[in-house]
């Protein structure tokens, strides 16, 4: 990899002949001439400052580089005004570009200081992201580029911007870190978070350490300790704890909850993975999964994995091997193994169940069995319809020529 080197618009600070020969000398005995065209482009970042300086001519330099006293310390820091920091990869090909009203390198860290740096990161000779910050250290071998202090970062491609105190770039690595009060902005999604890692090569982008993130549409809040965005896939991943609330008209409708979560800003879904729930805040109904599918643009949730359905008002409880809520008509449908339980302990078996949760009404298909104990009475038939809290239960026999069975259960007599 090329050292960085220096452009150089305007040189106030200059060095005496003996001062220039003091830095040089070293540097050209150690250099092989017979390989100087292979090494001139790994020659460190002080050869290239040093050209400047010499590029000064007659002028006479400042007192604080003539004082002879104090001369070995002071030549160790050489200032230049109106400067370009350019890095390039063993090809040629840019890494990074860094303007600068006023830079300071410094011989022993061997390290560059540029104030108020504003430039460009490449990748491929071509610039993915604008850069600026209050400070930039620059390392000699050009590993990398540290920026402080009001950081902001945009992509002008995918319209991303991203805000911190601290960035860092590894080009070899094609990772840019943006971290310490990290505020991500971009047309589909906003996020704050303690770190981001750009992936820029994949446009991949890694948020780290108490992560919000809001999408307009659809409208959601999500919260969790490590999010992933696949910009060109419009793909959120989490593999932690995360918790989803979406909204209406700025008001909170249902929240989701699981123990990871792949949400789809395209077609609008979420898949919650592990320990998935979700709850409905009108009517306060809670569903609990395996796994469930939420299609927030249909407004509709499905599961393929045993459910259970908690309404609190009712306080009735409803499990099933797969289940689907129809958010806007207030309905769950539940297929194979249904079984509906009462505040009393009343129940209701059957193949299939609809549950109006506004009408607090059950419909229920196949292989009916209802059964109270107070008083102590089963129902069998193919169909039944009614409200399980008041148990007011209407058992059908269906089509077929089978009749209602009708089994009162006797107290036990002392």
């Amino acid at each position: 990899m090329k050292a960085p080197k220096v452009r150089q618009k305007k040189q106030f600070n200059c060095l005496k002949k003996a001062q220039i020969n003091q830095i040089l000398n070293p540097l050209f005995s150690s250099l092989n001439f017979s390989q100087l065209k292979v090494n001139l482009f790994y020659l460190p970042l002080t050869f290239f400052l040093v050209l400047g300086l010499v590029a000064c001519g007659g002028k006479s330099p400042p007192a604080s580089l003539s004082n002879n006293a104090d001369s070995s310390r002071q030549d160790s820091n050489l200032t230049f005004f109106d400067v370009t920091l350019e890095q390039a990869d063993e090809v040629g090909k840019p890494l990074w570009k860094v303007r600068s009203k006023k830079a300071i390198y410094t011989k022993e860290k061997q390290i560059g200081q540029a104030e108020s740096p504003v430039g460009e990161l490449y990748q491929d000779g071509k610039p993915i992201y604008k850069i600026q910050g209050d400070r930039a250290d620059i390392e000699q071998d050009g590993e990398r580029l540290f920026l402080k202090g009001k950081i902001l970062a945009t992509d002008p491609i995918n319209g991303i911007i991203l805000q911190g105190n601290e960035l860092e770039w590894l080009p070899k690595q094609n990772l840019l870190i943006v971290r310490n009060q990290l505020n991500g902005t971009h047309k589909q999604l906003t996020a704050t978070a303690q770190e981001a890692r750009v992936k820029t090569r994949e446009q991949r982008i890694e948020f780290f350490g108490g992560v919000v993130a809001k999408s307009v549409d659809p409208q959601m809040q999500l919260r969790t300790e490590n999010l992933t965005w696949l910009v060109k896939q419009e793909t959120l991943i989490s593999d932690r704890p995360i918790a989803i609330d979406r909204y209406n008209n700025n008001k909170i409708t249902d929240r989701g909850r699981g123990d990871g979560a792949k949400i789809n800003l395209k077609t609008k879904t979420a898949t919650i993975q592990k320990n998935a729930q979700l709850d409905l805040v009108d009517p306060p109904t809670q569903i609990a999964s395996n796994s469930m599918t939420w299609d927030m643009k249909a407004e509709a949730v499905e599961t393929n994995s045993p459910v259970t359905v908690l309404q609190r008002t009712e306080n009735v409880t409803v499990t099933a091997n797969q289940g689907e809520l129809k958010i806007p008509e207030k309905v769950v449908i539940f297929r194979g193994n249904v079984k509906a339980t009462g505040q009393r302990s009343q129940t209701l078996k059957s193949n299939q169940l609809n549950w109006y949760l506004d009408k607090k009404l059950l419909a229920a298909q196949g292989n009916v069995v209802y059964r109270q104990t107070d008083p102590p009475i089963n129902f069998t038939g193919e169909t039944a319809l009614g409200n399980l809290q008041t148990q007011d239960i209407v058992v059908k026999s269906g089509q077929s020529s089978s009749r209602v069975v009708i089994e009162i259960i006797p107290e036990d007599v002392d």
